[in-house]
């Protein structure tokens, strides 16, 4: 059984080792980011992070047999602040019609926009390659562990949520729109704009132009990745769509990948949350759930897993596997939403 759980110090090789195989802008191959990430984690679920909007809740997907770690997830409580705004595109249409040559003609434009008071970001999400396909389902797993932690704490995050996915890249890495736009104005790769952006943003503000930029003055092969989904996120894509969420005419400034929002009152996972009782046994059928225990002090501050249980009003039965995995016994009181 697979265990997803609060990241941890010791985990920091591992997620080293995930890092160096991918190196994606959601989990960079830097020692120092990866030790930032960990440690900020850590005081948001131990609380030691007093400013709930500031927390941030890295999550990890355990092979609770071998101890491997197969992914990560992450949720940013507020993503826009006075001294860290949110930056992004709004994409928009302006028509263009001249009558001495009866030619009409569209553009898509780039608005360069700051956010000061953000909604919460669900992002992070890494899985290793060997385990994005076959029934544990682990890049679900990863995906709703999110929302049902959510669930636990509603007064801990925004009523809006954000995800931004990614584009095509080239091979390398690279943005095809970041070397067509930002590169032109700020002199630095993708991946050390991205890396810089983490801890300042004053740099986009006073280098990027602050009018707008018409999409048809890029190349082709730029164009096309404006507002698209990569092709191995198109599957994070679907399942963002089948809970609620919709592309918000928004991109990224650096690649210009599509931003995806909600309202949390309206996403489906958020709206079938509960809490109730373990039960040593009661009636119904088994249904599949991703449940979760949290524990005020300890190592691990938080635990989930996916299971069959069968619910019946807030009671509910869980197999052994999934009691011993959580360390719970008959009147613990668990939280869960449906796996579907």
């Amino acid at each position: 059984m697979l265990l997803l759980r609060d990241v941890q110090k010791n985990d920091l090789s591992q997620l080293q080792r995930l890092a160096k195989a991918l190196n994606t802008v959601n989990l960079p191959d830097n020692r120092e980011t990866l030790e930032s990430l960990i440690d900020t984690s850590i005081r948001s679920f131990s609380g030691e992070l007093a400013d709930v909007r500031r927390r941030e809740y890295l999550f990890v997907l355990e092979d609770a047999g071998t101890g491997a770690l197969w992914g990560t997830s992450m949720m940013i409580a507020q993503h826009g602040t006075y001294d860290s705004p949110h930056v992004y595109y709004e994409v928009s249409e302006r028509e263009h019609y001249s009558a001495s040559l009866g030619k009409h003609r569209r553009h898509r434009v780039l608005s360069i926009a700051y956010n000061y008071d953000g909604p919460t970001e669900i992002g992070g999400l890494v899985v290793d390659p060997e385990h994005r396909s076959g029934p544990s389902k682990a890049g679900k797993q990863l995906s709703y562990v999110r929302f049902l932690f959510m669930g636990m704490h509603r007064d801990r995050f925004r009523d809006r949520v954000l995800a931004e996915l990614l584009p095509p890249l080239l091979p390398d890495g690279r943005s095809l729109l970041w070397e067509a736009c930002g590169q032109k104005f700020t002199g630095l790769t993708y991946q050390d704009a991205d890396r810089l952006s983490r801890q300042n943003k004053e740099f986009i503000k006073e280098l990027f132009p602050s009018s707008d930029i018409y999409v048809s003055l890029f190349a082709d092969e730029a164009q096309g990745v404006v507002g698209e989904v990569g092709a191995g996120t198109r599957g994070v894509q679907r399942m963002l769509e089948r809970i609620g969420f919709r592309y918000a005419d928004k991109v990224d400034p650096f690649d210009g990948g599509p931003h995806f929002e909600a309202k949390a009152d309206e996403i489906t996972l958020l709206r079938s949350f509960h809490s109730g009782t373990v039960a040593a046994q009661v009636e119904g059928t088994a249904r599949d759930i991703l449940v979760a225990i949290e524990r005020p002090e300890g190592l691990s501050r938080f635990s989930a897993v996916r299971c069959e249980a069968v619910i019946s009003g807030a009671e509910l039965a869980l197999p052994s596997a999934a009691r011993q995995r959580l360390g719970v016994d008959p009147g613990t009181v668990v939280s869960w939403i449906p796996f579907l």
